[in-house]
């Protein structure tokens, strides 16, 4: 099979924006840190034959992107928090393949990525792109019309703008094709008036003249337990963000070591100097409860804070909870898989996720996540263990 002909990124900003916003937040405050990552399939799915080749001959291409000047501009003029130095340096960032560890035994897939975590965050969404798009080529999947996609976006797009939400794409990491992506932000820039708000993917965000949407990933916090210890990993993280931001991109990810800890740290001056909190696992109507409890505790009116929900979200979820968050508190949906991936096939269910930090000067320290839904923890079972021990967290 020809490698080239399955190889589709044109961008090095063809990623999540939240990958960038990190990035400038670790060369500042983390410039000596290393990190590692690790690929889960969650799913487990079966690879073809020849898979780790195609993949490995697509990531070493990915040495050519590089920022351009018109997307330079596009940054400096959209995004002001970040910085001259910052951007300067993305203009002179190259993908170095060599990070990334690509092996197969049998059916199964195995990838890492090891290096300076200011030049290794970039790799997750764009490899895990690649690894759902390959995989459905190789395996000559086929997928719906052009048409149909537009259509079936069409549709959900406005019948979200019936509930009156609002909505942005944040399916890159999952998405059927890039060329599906596309169709999918055509169709909700052509429909989505009122509704369509914007996209995690930069590129897509460029080319469509809307709004990159994103701040804060797991790994942000999940580093900071490896440099500061459990019990002050969400603090320092929400600390060194408003050190870095200054009160820019203020939402704030919750479920990184459980909500209920997030919310014991998540005192009055984040409360009040975050705009909101991301929703990302287990009963989102129960989160609310809890967020919307927080926020009065602390003598804040939740209407004027706001929740983005964005755990595997589709139309009949997003109708349920904004009927129930409704006059409660403010609400917005970042919908993934469900707008980038419906094209026909069983969408893929697999991660790429931290699996250790060295801090500078440090050593290798294993990570951790702990969301609220035990299907999406990572880590080691001891590691695990060991960390709810510290963070007084019962299974539940």
């Amino acid at each position: 099979m020809h490698t080239q002909s399955l190889f589709t990124f044109s961008s090095i900003l063809d990623n999540d924006f939240y990958k960038f916003t990190m990035q400038q937040g670790v060369i500042r405050l983390f410039p000596g840190a290393k990190a590692k990552y690790r690929f889960i399939n969650r799913g487990d799915h079966s690879f073809p034959p020849g898979f780790a080749d195609v993949l490995r001959a697509a990531v070493q291409q990915m040495v050519n992107l590089r920022l351009t000047r018109e997307e330079k501009s596009f940054l400096q003029v959209t995004c002001s928090y970040l910085n001259p130095v910052y951007l300067d340096f993305l203009e002179g960032y190259r993908y170095q393949p060599e990070e990334v560890q690509i092996n197969q035994q049998g059916d199964q897939l195995e990838v890492t990525i090891e290096g300076f975590w200011y030049r290794t965050i970039l790799w997750e969404v764009p490899l895990m792109s690649l690894i759902c798009e390959l995989f459905y080529k190789m395996n000559n999947v086929v997928r719906v019309s052009d048409e149909e996609i537009i259509e079936r976006t069409r549709l959900k797009i406005e019948n979200y703008r019936d509930l009156g939400v609002t909505i942005a794409d944040f399916g890159t990491r999952r998405r059927y094709a890039y060329s599906v992506h596309r169709l999918v932000l055509k169709a909700l820039c052509e429909f989505g008036t009122g509704a369509f708000i914007g996209t995690s993917n930069v590129h897509m965000a460029m080319l469509h003249q809307t709004k990159p949407i994103g701040t804060h990933a797991h790994e942000w916090f999940m580093f900071h337990a490896a440099r500061y210890g459990f019990k002050m990993a969400n603090a320092m993280g929400l600390e060194h963000w408003v050190e870095v931001y200054r009160g820019d991109l203020g939402i704030a990810l919750s479920d990184t070591y459980t909500t209920d800890v997030f919310l014991k740290q998540f005192d009055k001056m984040f409360s009040k100097l975050f705009d909101g909190v991301r929703h990302d696992s287990a009963e989102p109507k129960a989160f609310a409860d809890k967020v919307i409890e927080h926020y009065k505790r602390m003598g804040i009116d939740p209407k004027t804070k706001t929740i983005i929900f964005s755990d595997g979200l589709n139309y009949d979820k997003v109708a349920d909870i904004a009927e129930y968050c409704r006059n409660k508190i403010g609400m917005s949906f970042g919908v993934g898989t469900n707008l980038t991936n419906d094209a026909g096939p069983k969408p893929m269910n697999i991660v790429i996720k931290l699996s250790a930090a060295q801090p500078q000067d440090g050593e290798w320290t294993e990570v951790v996540k702990l969301s609220d839904e035990h299907g999406k923890y990572t880590g080691s079972e001891h590691l695990i263990k060991l960390s709810k021990v510290i963070l007084g967290i019962d299974d539940y």
